[in-house]
């Protein structure tokens, strides 16, 4: 893929355009001050907003989306279906909720946040079949643009292909340097999902690791920008969250470089970088 901006755009494959770089919003609350940060990454130049349920924060979203003055249709909208609203009618129920949180009447992108919830760890393939349902029904009637799912590994997909009509488009997942899930994305690719990256800078002091300070002076950029750099050679679809307009502009300066491929795939294979992926049938999530 060649982008030259953050609003260039892989296509999905039900032909849906997604803008190639997004803007997260986790740990974003929903106060008027996320608005003003979801502004400032409108500003900057960001089209493509991830959210969830989960997060709390859509109504920020929906309100951001309508004081920046710019039309809805120039927008890329992802939000989840959060845990405890797993299974048919829930799932009905709570798209409704987000629509009307958000304040839109669709959204472009609509994921299963988690395969195997807690709440439903014994029943997590039925509930998960009967969300689909729910999900291609909304897909039907032109609310939902596009459907994928989200921390889904292979046994997850599997399950979840024995009864869909409408394929998942997308699977979103932890990747950052160190972190490449190898069997997840190559199973996600299997099925033409697009591989979307959430978490793509690492976590905690990940940013000083000792071979990206090197990185950083052979290609003058910064950690976050080789991060970055390096998702998008990946093919993946990164999402960095800030809070600072500085490093917003920054994440999403990165169309003017290359990485090398022998630096690409080090970054790969970084050690201590960052923390390990969940696993989503045990974590008490």
């Amino acid at each position: 893929m060649h982008f030259k901006s953050v609003q260039d755009s892989y296509v999905l494959s039900n032909g849906v355009k997604i803008p190639c770089i997004g803007f997260g919003t986790w740990r974003l609350d929903n106060s008027l001050e996320t608005v003003s940060v979801l502004k400032d990454a409108i500003d900057c130049g960001y089209r493509h907003i991830d959210t969830a349920s989960g997060y709390g924060n859509e109504e920020a979203v929906g309100k951001a989306v309508i004081e920046s003055g710019i039309s809805r249709k120039d927008f890329f909208i992802t939000t989840k279906l959060h845990n405890p609203d797993h299974g048919y009618d829930n799932t009905i129920e709570a798209f409704n909720r987000s629509l009307e949180n958000l304040q839109m009447d669709y959204v472009d992108l609509y994921l299963i946040h988690w395969p195997n919830p807690l709440c439903f760890r014994g029943s997590w393939k039925k509930k998960n079949a009967e969300t689909w349902k729910a999900f291609e029904e909304f897909y039907g009637q032109g609310k939902i643009r596009a459907l994928g799912i989200s921390n889904f590994m292979p046994h997850h997909i599997e399950a979840l292909m024995e009864s869909v009509k409408v394929h998942p488009t997308v699977n979103q997942i932890f990747l950052c340097p160190g972190v490449i899930q190898e069997h997840t994305v190559s199973y996600s690719r299997k099925y033409n999902m697009l591989t979307v990256a959430y978490s793509p800078l690492g976590s905690g002091k990940s940013l000083n690791h000792p071979f990206l300070q090197d990185l950083c002076s052979k290609y003058d950029k910064t950690p976050a920008q080789i991060c970055m750099r390096w998702s998008l050679q990946m093919g993946y679809l990164p999402i960095p969250k800030s809070s600072n307009y500085v490093r917003m502009k920054e994440n999403i300066d990165v169309f003017n470089f290359s990485l090398q491929e022998e630096d690409v795939t080090r970054l790969c294979y970084l050690k201590d970088f960052s923390e390990e992926a969940k696993n989503p049938d045990t974590v008490d999530f």
